[in-house]
């Protein structure tokens, strides 16, 4: 699976074309490498999405899926590795 197909499917990115974005900026990288939107992902590569001031996401692909899948499933895609991203207040 292309690796923006697999950030939206997923759900670390809202919208594939966002994803497409951020890899035409170099802000993504799959193990250490800056990687295209085409690039293909599978089990156990390493994904960097630099979010410039918002901090960094790496995670840990665990599955690749065959097509579309829910929203739960979405979250068993991935392991998050480490998020410097600033957390939401609790209320």
């Amino acid at each position: 699976m292309r690796l923006d197909k697999f950030l939206q499917v997923s759900r670390i990115i809202k919208r594939r074309a966002l994803a497409n974005e951020l890899c035409d900026q170099g802000l993504v990288s799959v193990n250490g490498q800056r990687a295209k939107a085409a690039r293909k992902v599978k089990p156990g590569d390493l994904i960097t999405i630099d979010f410039g001031t918002k901090g960094k996401l790496t995670v840990q692909v665990i599955r690749v899926p065959e097509g579309r899948v829910s929203k739960d499933e979405g979250a068993e895609l991935y392991r998050i590795i480490s998020d410097s991203r600033p957390r939401p207040p609790q209320a």
